[in-house]
This record gives structure tokens, sequence and C-alpha cells, in this order.
């Protein structure tokens, strides 16, 4: 697959990964929220396996690989998911989008506690920044934090926990193909999610089959799509084009999660929002170097032009 034919799907699955925060908050809204998010999860790790044996690529994994893999699929899934589904029912998929934003910016902020990287000024501005666009997404109209709702909390947890399982398996240093990695990764997650779920049960909800057609196919669509293909898309271009690269188009998430909202379960989109969200995208830029290495690169292809 050429370049630009790799960039136009990395911009499709933003939109799908936007659209999916929706997507979620409909499920929970039908479904207990913990479970559903475990069945949902479990669907795309199935999906991501089978795959895999189709192609004959799925490999032994060690025991030690087996154990990292737990200990991310801890964070990255349980932690993740479980504060994510409570969160989207205390909170709308507009916030969520846009907090979840901070995912790149938080894992660079994790890196330099754990993995001893540099603070610089530019990290250091963007950290504010990002921070800057959260306060005016949950501030109310006297500006203050008072807007700040348990739920909006709840998705700061899915953030800070996706962060973790990344510096995981980065310090953990997997040997495993990183397809294999996340079906095994979201099946061993979904799990510890459905019997989590038992501890987190949501009056008014019931897994029951009579639910609109519509819901099932949110279901679906969110399972194998977002999760399940487009986590072996998005591990795929980190391949092809590098992390640097491949993270660049995560920032598109957050905007396509708020048309989604607005599209899908009309949610009101207000300035406040769009200046949040841009906000953070300058935060992140800055704060995950990503700015920094766009003009690095920039400078070299003129050095070479030249």
């Amino acid at each position: 697959m050429s370049k630009s034919g790799l960039y136009l799907l990395l911009i499709l699955l933003m939109v799908v990964w936007g659209f999916n925060v929706s997507a979620i908050k409909i499920l929970v809204t039908y479904f207990p929220p913990v479970m559903i998010q475990g069945i949902r999860v479990m669907m795309a790790g199935l999906a991501v396996i089978l795959f895999l044996f189709l192609k004959k690529s799925f490999q032994k994994v060690s025991r030690k690989s087996l154990i990292g893999i737990f200990s991310a699929a801890v964070f990255g899934v349980l932690g993740h998911h479980l504060f994510l589904a409570i969160g989207l029912t205390a909170t709308t998929a507009t916030n969520a989008g846009l907090i979840l934003g901070l995912v790149p910016l938080s894992t660079s902020i994790m890196a330099m506690i754990f993995l001893n990287e540099r603070l610089t000024l530019l990290k250091s501005l963007g950290i504010i920044a990002a921070l800057f666009g959260v306060y005016l997404i949950v501030m109310n109209e006297k500006g203050t934090l008072s807007g700040l709702s348990l739920g909006d909390l709840y998705i700061l947890g899915a953030v800070l926990t996706q962060a973790a399982s990344f510096i995981l398996i980065k310090k953990l240093s997997v040997n495993i193909d990183s397809r294999q990695m996340t079906g095994l990764m979201l099946f061993m997650g979904s799990i510890l999610l459905i019997l989590a779920s038992f501890f987190f049960p949501e009056r008014g909800t019931s897994l029951t089959f009579d639910q609109p057609a519509f819901v099932w196919w949110t279901l679906i669509g969110s399972a194998i799509l977002a999760t399940g293909l487009g986590h072996m898309l998005y591990n795929y271009s980190i391949h092809r084009l590098g992390a640097g690269s491949t993270s660049i188009f995560i920032n598109l998430t957050p905007f396509f999660s708020i048309v989604g909202s607005s599209m899908f379960l009309g949610e009101q989109i207000q300035a406040k929002h769009l200046i949040g969200f841009c906000f953070i995208v300058l935060g992140v830029l800055l704060g995950t170097g990503t700015f920094r290495a766009l003009l690095k690169r920039r400078k070299k292809q003129h050095t070479f032009s030249a």
C-alpha cells in the first residue's frame, strides 16, 4: 500500500474513532456500561485473533510476554474502558471526546516521570496549553470549575490509565507481533471487564435482546470496525510510517468526536468546545515533541533540496 493510501485510511480511521465515542455513549445508555464494554472489547479481541489465525500469523507466546501483555491489559483495557464506560454515563460525548485527546500528552508526561525523558520549554508550554483547553471545556457559564462533573473526572481516569499502558508496553518491550499483542490485550482485558461489571451494577439497564436494531449494529461496528480492525490498522501504520508520523493523526479524533456527538446525539457544540479543542491540539503538538520533530524534518528537507 502506498503512503498516500495509508494516510487516507488513517484519516478515515480517525473519523471512525471520533464517532466511536458517540457509539459507546449509545451503548452505555441501553446496556449495563461496564458489562457492555467487556462484551464489545471481547468481540474486538476475538476478531483480531481470528484474523491472525486465518492468515496463519498467530505465534506461540512466551510466559514473560504474556505477563507483560496482561499487565498492559490491566491499565489499557480494564482501567481505560472501565473509566470510559462509567464516565460516559455522567458526562457528554462532546466533553469525553475532547478530554480523550489528552492521551498523547499524558503519555509524554508519564515518559518524563518514569522513563526520565527531558522536560523542555516547549513541552512545558504544551502542558499548560492543553490544561487550559480542558479548563475551557469543563468550565460553566461563569468561568468556574463548578461545571466539572464526576463523569469528566472518570474520563480523565480513562486518559491516565491508557497513557500508563503505553508506558508499560514501551518499558516491558514485549517481543511479539503488534497485531497479536493487540488481540491478546483486548481478549484478556475483556475478561477482566466482564468480571468487574458484577461490582458495578447499573440501575435501569439490563443485558437483554429486545433493544432496537440500530443498537446492535452500533455494538458490532464499534467492536469490529473501530476497536478490532482500527487498532490493527493503527499498529500497521506505526510499522510503515513510524510512531511519530502516525500519532499526528490522533489529533483529528477530538474534532470528529464533537462532530459525531452533534450528528448522532444532538449535543450542542459551544464555542468553548472548539476553542478548547484548539488548545488541546496545540498542547499535544508541543508537549509530545511533535511540533519540534516537524520543524526538524522540514529543515532537513530544505537542506537537502538546497
